[in-house]
């Protein structure tokens, strides 16, 4: 077994791992808020997967989709804010 497998197979882990404790998050709350910051921090999980894996293949065709997801996570963090600013009130 090569050392990059097993770093490949340690990031695996690592980040199987922090998205299972993150979806507990969303999952369990108990706010609104709570779940918001779970699910932008399960999309920078993503971003991180995503940013490996074309670190560990030597390639750049992720970046677009990188992109979307992050105009995503800071859009609906926007939208939440409003919302429960709008609640608040």
């Amino acid at each position: 077994m090569s050392i990059e497998s097993v770093l490949i197979a340690v990031i695996l882990v690592t980040f199987a791992i922090a998205a299972a404790l993150t979806i507990v998050r969303i999952v369990v709350g108990p706010s609104i808020l709570d779940r918001a910051v779970a699910s932008d921090v399960l999309l920078t999980e993503v971003l991180c997967i995503l940013g490996a894996e074309m670190v560990i293949n030597q390639h750049t065709r992720s970046i677009p989709i990188m992109l979307i997801i992050a105009a995503i996570g800071v859009f609906g963090s926007i939208a939440v804010a409003r919302f429960v600013a709008r609640r608040d009130q």
